[in-house]
């Protein structure tokens, strides 16, 4: 491996160009050698003003320029199941944002790929695992001081939701960062989901049902419940307490700035996840550039983001039914056995 981990980046939208950002100016170690997206014009921006990085239209060309030795995905969640097989057959190490794949049936056959390598190679992109108070609290969790955790409680608001957003988004893509959430925290795996659907909100689009309800049943007796508002029109908000035999926790409260002028004082919250979550992004990255360098693949398995994209489907069954959804989990392969 060369001295500067050359990573290949696929996707030069939102997330993808703040990534480029964060290897060039962040996270130390690492380089971008390549960017592929197939609007050019936007992968010539993100990489402006960046010597010797070289821009595709197609993923596979990104992935076999000379110096290659790593990939981070950050396309549209439809492109990764055919990205990451790609990866495996090059044996490249990848960081995969989440949805690692949208569908559990092509997320179950990148699985499936990867346990046939008999190794691992790839890390999914969820980003709170690597966010300081959520560390904090899965640390008081598994220390046991609390006794055994009953409820999980969550909040997560945006201030408002893009116009293609739909009803289903709000679990398959919004509640995801949940659904790991819980599943890292508790150590529990999902086994049911019902979605309750208040009266949309004023703010919400024609059609969209916002905010919903989800209540998550773990296969330890542990309750979960997520009120997922997308256009709630104040500001993004993650919150989330746990509640155990002897004790609760509760993050979310205090990550902001208090800014007192003109005689008053005002609380900030932040505009979206970039603000919120930025340190835990940064995190997340110099941790995969660490571990790739040294040879180790770590964090969020394959196995964690096909469990997620199986809550979700089952999830969005339970948005369309108003029923409770069994979720149903194939086996587990036997390179993610360890503890997720």
């Amino acid at each position: 491996m060369s001295q500067l981990l050359g990573v290949a980046v696929l996707g030069a939208g939102h997330m993808g160009a703040d990534h480029i950002r964060r290897l060039d100016r962040v996270v130390s170690g690492a380089r971008v050698v390549a960017v592929a997206d197939p609007d050019a014009a936007r992968a010539e921006e993100a990489v402006a003003g960046r010597a010797g990085v070289t821009v595709h239209a197609e993923a596979e060309a990104a992935l076999d320029v000379p110096g290659v030795e790593a990939v981070l995905i950050a396309s549209p969640g439809e492109a990764h199941e055919e990205a990451l097989l790609a990866a495996f057959a090059r044996g490249l190490p990848v960081l995969c944002e989440k949805p690692m794949v949208p569908d559990p049936a092509g997320a179950l056959r990148v699985v499936e790929a990867e346990a046939g390598l008999g190794r691992r190679l790839t890390q999914i992109g969820f980003m709170r695992r690597y966010d300081t108070e959520y560390a904090r609290l899965k640390s008081l969790l598994d220390s046991g001081r609390l006794g055994r955790p009953l409820l999980l409680h969550c909040t997560h608001r945006n201030v408002s939701s893009p116009p293609y957003f739909t009803s289903a988004m709000l679990i398959d893509s919004s509640v995801s960062h949940e659904i790991d959430a819980a599943r890292w925290l508790l150590g529990h795996e999902i086994d049911a989901v019902t979605v309750h659907r208040p009266r949309p909100s004023a703010g919400a689009p024609a059609g969209l049902s916002d905010p919903q309800f989800v209540v998550f049943e773990t296969d330890r007796g542990a309750l979960v419940d997520v009120e997922v508002f997308v256009n709630c029109g104040f500001g993004y908000q993650v919150r989330c307490e746990a509640v155990c035999e002897a004790g609760s926790a509760r993050i979310g409260e205090d990550h902001t700035m208090v800014v007192t002028a003109a005689g008053g004082a005002r609380e900030e919250v932040p505009a979206d996840y970039l603000l919120r979550f930025a340190d835990a992004y940064d995190r997340e990255l110099r941790a995969w550039v660490d571990a790739t360098r040294a040879g180790r693949v770590t964090g969020p398995t394959a196995w964690d983001g096909y469990a997620a994209a199986a809550v979700a489907a089952a999830g969005v069954r339970a948005l369309e039914s108003g029923t409770r959804t069994a979720v149903g989990l194939a086996p587990r392969p036997t390179l993610y056995a360890e503890p997720h």
